[in-house]
């Protein structure tokens, strides 16, 4: 009785130590990586990881683990060498002729209600007798630990790519500008673990040839942040459609957006560019200043003022006026673009307007450029950029 006592009591304490070993991580190969270095200290021998590809498509390896050589220093213990993914198995993984009789457990990586496999766990040992009832417990457990931490994983990814392309959709197709004005946009999300967040830039096409441009950012992140933005944008577009100047936009969006308690504030930055007139009328709600490109390639920040963000009722906008050649390039921005963890906003943006250009840069290589040299790219806060250029007049 107590010989089954303890027996329980192993299995237990190794069903323990697989939680805490198993799924340290959201990502797959990572898992299976862990299930087999824990299988292999308990097992000694050799564990591959297989998971199941499409159909008609061989399983791919994800993962070997063996029990290196014993140490020979006085009570060191067996070690275990993981395999990354795409080495070749070991030797034991193919058993080519074993010197002993050879003992194989499989166990199946299943997940779900349907208990569809997502692939396998085979354990092999040499020597070592064949595996017993509490082992073939513990591969057992291991895989359909595993598994979970597998499928979590999968469906994470799935819900993200969605958010993502459902961001990316909301973000990416702004209206159309008059044809005398050249654009290009972009947007980051923030890392890997982010969904969604509140960051959007727009054009509003207006009379007498001249176009709103449009960048904000929604405080928080997720959905609710998401929600609140293509709020945002409805109702600026409504209101941006009456050919208000920028700054009573804001202010009728302002108390538009105050009566709703729900809705989150949010920064923005409007530009009302008029080709016909070289000149830019700009309003801005909490947001950081835009920047202007010359034709030499070096930046300049525009000195505007800047009232409360948007939501709180306050209003308080004024609009500042400056000439936009067709030298010139606007760029407006997210904070993703430019901020960084414990560092001064003026020195994040002193940043970007030391930065120098291949000469007359358009459009597009402004975003390119500005998102390179930033490294936006591992920007810890989603990033929104939109850069417009006034096309030159044919004097033809």
């Amino acid at each position: 009785m107590a010989e089954q006592d303890e027996a329980l009591l192993a299995r237990v304490r190794a069903m323990e130590q697989a939680i805490g070993e198993i799924g340290t991580t959201l990502d797959e190969t990572h898992t299976c990586r862990e299930v087999a270095a824990f299988l292999v200290r308990r097992l000694g021998g050799s564990v591959v990881v297989d998971l199941a590809a499409e159909q008609g498509v061989p399983p791919r390896r994800a993962a070997t683990a063996r029990m290196s050589a014993e140490p020979t220093g006085p009570g060191a213990a067996p070690r275990s060498e993981t395999t990354a993914p795409g080495t070749p198995p070991h030797p034991e993984t193919t058993a080519p002729n074993p010197p002993g009789p050879m003992h194989t457990l499989t166990a199946a990586l299943a997940v779900g209600d349907d208990g569809k496999p997502l692939g396998t766990v085979t354990a092999t040992r040499i020597d070592g007798g064949p595996f017993t009832t509490d082992e073939a417990a513990t591969v057992h457990h291991a895989a359909r630990l595993a598994a979970r931490h597998i499928g979590h994983a999968r469906r994470l990814a799935a819900t993200e790519d969605t958010a993502l392309h459902l961001q990316r959709a909301l973000v990416a197709e702004p209206g159309r500008p008059h044809p005398n004005l050249e654009i290009a946009g972009g947007y980051l999300p923030a890392g890997l673990r982010t969904l969604v967040g509140g960051d959007w830039f727009e054009t509003v096409r207006l009379h007498f040839g001249r176009t709103l441009l449009v960048v904000g950012d929604v405080m928080g992140h997720g959905l609710d942040a998401a929600v609140d933005m293509n709020a945002y944008r409805t109702v600026l577009r409504e209101v941006a459609a009456t050919d208000l100047p920028p700054h009573r936009v804001l202010r009728h969006l302002d108390s538009v957006v105050a009566e709703d308690d729900g809705r989150r504030p949010a920064t923005c930055l409007l530009v009302r560019v008029d080709p016909a007139r070289g000149a830019a009328t700009f309003a801005s709600a909490g947001h950081l200043p835009p920047a202007v490109f010359g034709a030499d390639g070096s930046a300049e920040l525009v000195d505007l003022p800047v009232g409360p963000p948007l939501g709180t009722g306050v209003g308080g906008y004024e609009p500042t006026t400056r000439p936009l050649t067709p030298a010139e390039t606007l760029l407006l921005f997210t904070d993703g673009l430019v901020e960084r963890r414990g560092e001064d906003i003026d020195v994040s943006l002193a940043r970007l307007a030391s930065l120098r250009l291949p000469p007359d840069p358009g459009p597009h290589q402004v975003v390119d450029e500005v998102l390179r040299r930033l490294g936006a790219h591992r920007a810890e806060d989603d990033v929104a950029v939109l850069a417009a250029r006034v096309r030159a007049r044919s004097t033809a």
